[in-house]
């Protein structure tokens, strides 16, 4: 797969990522298309593993997703500006601690946004709280499913080509 071609496919992963954070966008199926899509003209036994293992950890993420307690978000103050910070968290987390790094950067993104919000440390631990009961739990089991995949794929075409 030639340069132009890898660099939509990541751009279609990082859409796929930021619509995760998107009510309505389909980030989970966006991550999954750019992995087809760079397994289909790359045709090698990586491209395929990552392909496999994507398709598995994506399909178990919607099994838990399912799992988990319905959204809640009437009654909470989710909003886009608090979506913002909890991803650009998770991914900085993602790239300072890598991989475990996504799940303290998500809470700290919302945590900061209600710490500005707010103004107080115990009215912002307890806004974070309750949006994480309402719908941070799976929005960060997305987020994370598909920042996993996001940096293997990125692992793959740097180890591979």
């Amino acid at each position: 797969m030639d340069l132009p071609q890898q660099v939509l496919v990541g751009l279609v992963l990082l859409l796929g990522v930021a619509g995760v954070l998107v009510p309505g966008v389909p980030g989970t199926w966006l991550v999954w298309a750019g992995v087809l899509w760079w397994s289909l003209r790359e045709q090698t036994a990586l491209a395929w593993a990552v392909l496999v293992g994507t398709t598995a950890l994506l399909l178990v993420v919607q099994v838990v997703k399912w799992l988990l307690p319905p959204r809640r978000i009437r009654g909470t103050d989710v909003n886009r500006r608090m979506a913002v910070w909890a991803g650009a968290g998770g991914v900085l987390g993602f790239f300072l601690l890598p991989v475990v790094g996504t799940v303290p950067g998500f809470v700290g993104g919302i945590y900061l946004c209600e710490r500005l919000r707010l103004g107080g440390h115990g009215e912002a631990a307890a806004a974070t709280r309750s949006v994480m009961r309402a719908v941070g739990t799976s929005v960060l089991v997305e987020l994370f499913a598909c920042l996993l995949v996001a940096g293997t794929w990125l692992g793959a075409v740097l180890w591979g080509g």
